[in-house]
């Protein structure tokens, strides 16, 4: 099962205790993928377009507490012009009237994610978004998601007007708005290590960069010190320099501090850099003739 189904079948049980909250969410569910009509035989009847069951079984459940609508008997006109008038027309966005409190306004999120909602897997991205069917609905949808201080935005892609969010964050703090603190703590745990992953890559990239860098500047200083050794030898070189030559050829790897530890009396880091920077200067002096 992906994470987006896990989130779905985390919030299809959740059902509202009140019914003002479980008609905004059945306003959600409607307006995002339900109709209504008369089959083959002229009876009226509600539907969902959608392949996901716990969606429809959920659906069916709120109409049965709000409306006493049962699944899969014929429905009275009235009871059809019942739901409208509650949910409004399909085609408009959903009655401020329905999701004004703070409550309504969090099933109505919970509907339209269960509708037309997606996630990708956190291991791989953050990424989630809800496929609207036209502006207006997209509008309001980001409308509501920025009530609760998360940050959305919608790009048109193909006949779906998208609205989404990018951020890790904003992700958590919409699953805890619609009510999924399972899939919440998974993405979160996710997150954590995801972060510490990362957080020991760069480490290793660091350690590593140095390492070559430290290996590299060796090597430079070797290939200084052999040159001036087959040029000219060190007798005319100070005793200082001669000493640190010699130190450094015997110790080919060894980082700066430890050399600076092969001295009597020891010297520090930067007295050793000092030495091995004069030596790569005569050494370039005598490349260029001079």
């Amino acid at each position: 099962m992906s994470f987006s189904s896990e989130v779905k079948a985390e919030l299809a049980k959740h059902i509202s205790s009140a019914r003002h909250c479980q008609i905004a969410e059945l306003a959600a569910i409607m307006h995002f993928c339900g109709q209504y009509g008369r089959d083959e035989n002229g009876c009226y009847t509600i539907g969902f377009q959608t392949e996901n069951e716990a969606v429809v079984r959920k659906a069916f459940t709120i109409l049965k507490k709000t409306f006493n609508i049962e699944l899969g008997v014929p429905l009275r006109e009235q009871e059809v012009i019942g739901v409208l008038q509650k949910i409004g027309r399909l085609d408009e966005p959903v009655s401020r009237m329905l999701i004004r409190s703070s409550c309504c306004q969090r099933a109505f999120l919970r509907g339209a994610f269960l509708s037309v909602g997606s996630m990708s897997d956190p291991e791989k991205s953050y990424h989630l978004e809800f496929d609207c069917p036209d502006d207006a609905k997209a509008k309001q949808l980001q409308e509501i998601i920025g009530a609760f201080g998360i940050e959305s935005k919608i790009i048109l892609r193909k006949k779906y007007h998208v609205v989404y969010l990018k951020e890790g964050s904003g992700i958590v703090d919409l699953l805890n708005v619609c009510g999924a603190p399972v899939s919440l703590m998974n993405l979160e745990n996710t997150r954590i290590l995801k972060e510490m992953r990362n957080s020991v890559n760069r480490r290793v990239n660091c350690e590593t960069a140095n390492i070559a860098k430290t290996v590299n500047a060796a090597a430079r200083q070797v290939e200084d010190i052999e040159y001036i050794r087959d040029c000219c030898g060190f007798r005319n070189l100070p005793a200082a320099l001669r000493e640190m030559a010699q130190v450094r050829l015997d110790n080919p790897d060894m980082p700066l501090k430890e050399l600076g530890e092969c001295f009597v009396p020891p010297i520090g880091k930067s007295g050793v850099n000092h030495r091995l920077r004069k030596l790569s200067e005569l050494a370039d002096k005598l490349r260029s003739g001079s």
